[in-house]
């Protein structure tokens, strides 16, 4: 392993934990702090959340969970590549969508609607509650006591007002300093990943097709080469070929500009980053061609009326339960009584109906409201 930069996070220059624990004996702060992500409950709900096609739909579309090990893959290699600390942003990149409600982002809109006038709801701020409070694993303390810098990795977005209210985790945000380099190379494997496998799984399931990517200068640039190189490719073969080589080259620009960048800035440590503007990034051709890719997406996938039928159908489901939850808080699990006794109800209807999965979510559904289920 290459040593690290003087520049990138390690033990010995992180903010550590908020509770003081013993060193981990044969590993680092930072693979403590993946194990305990990988180990938690909401990492493992995570199979069974919505990426873009509800779980039930197929068994080989993405979900929460395959998309966090996807971008952990790529962030891990590229922080690797950079000399930076893989561990880290491995972490960041598994907890990231921890925070995540069922249904995807239909859902998240939804929670946010009902929750307004009491905090929104934003997943991210989420993802950190989690890891913060909400994970109930150890004798001493609440949540998983990650360090300083996986939280802030986690923390992809803050208003000013929500970061007043976080302390030290949100100062960044009003003082107008970035986070690790890990962690911003992990905002952009998630970028890289989800636009990549929104493609392969909206081919697979026929929403898209081939004949409309020919639009995206992305995929239809690598579709030439690889019907060059592979003369009669087709079906599945063709799509996997052409996707590798679109991350393969999003990656490849990735690395080359943010070492251009990192050169140019000269950082001698992690606080000449966070001083820093932003030195992970692409080049101005590739994010403008990430950008037209989006806009495809968008438009095609997102938009699709077999997407926006599944949405709706998510969005009456979250409202419907916040809705019940709230009228009658006797009608949540014993746990949740406790915690809407000794807090707010509605933050913690959110955190219950963001915690469960697609398929549970349903389930619940249907106890309340299904007249045939008595």
């Amino acid at each position: 392993m290459p040593e690290l930069a003087p520049y990138a996070v390690v033990d010995g220059n992180s903010r550590g934990r908020a509770f003081s624990e013993p060193r981990p004996k044969a590993r680092g702060e930072f693979q403590r702090d993946r194990d305990r992500i990988v180990h938690s409950t909401a990492f493992r709900r995570l199979e069974y959340k919505t990426q873009v096609f509800v779980n039930h739909e197929g068994d080989l579309f993405r979900t929460r969970l395959t998309h966090s090990i996807e971008v952990a893959q790529i962030a891990r290699s590229v922080a690797r590549a950079l000399r930076l600390n893989d561990d880290l942003a491995e972490a960041i990149a598994l907890a990231h969508d921890l925070g995540h409600t069922p249904f995807g982002h239909a859902g998240q809109d939804a929670l946010n609607e009902c929750m307004q006038g009491h905090g929104g709801f934003e997943h991210n701020l989420q993802s950190l509650r989690i890891v913060d409070r909400l994970e109930e694993r150890y004798g001493a303390f609440d949540g998983l006591n990650l360090m300083f810098e996986t939280r802030e990795g986690i923390l992809k977005h803050c208003s000013p007002a929500k970061a007043r209210e976080l302390g030290q985790l949100g100062e960044r945000f009003l003082v107008d300093r970035r986070p690790s380099l890990e962690a911003q190379i992990c905002n952009l494997a998630d970028e890289i990943a989800y636009n990549n496998h929104d493609v392969d799984d909206g081919l697979r399931s026929g929403v898209l097709t081939l004949e409309q990517l020919r639009e995206v200068s992305l995929f239809a640039r690598h579709a030439a080469e690889v019907d060059i190189e592979f003369p009669g490719i087709a079906g599945r073969r063709r799509v996997h070929e052409t996707i590798r080589r679109m991350i393969d080259a999003q990656v490849t620009d990735l690395l080359a500009e943010s070492a251009r960048r990192i050169a140019e800035a000269e950082p001698a440590s992690l606080d000449d980053v966070h001083r820093a503007p932003e030195l992970i990034g692409f080049t101005a051709s590739m994010r403008e061609e990430n950008r037209a890719l989006k806009a495809f997406l968008r438009e095609h996938l997102y938009r699709h009326y077999e997407v926006l039928r599944m949405t709706a159908k998510a969005r009456r489901v979250i409202q419907d339960l916040f809705g019940a939850f709230l009228a009658d808080p006797r009608l949540l699990p014993p746990q949740y009584q406790s915690m809407a006794a000794s807090g707010s109800i509605e933050r913690t209807t959110a955190d219950y109906i963001a915690g469960m999965t697609d398929r549970y979510s349903m389930k619940e559904h249907r106890r309340l409201f299904a007249v045939s289920d008595f």
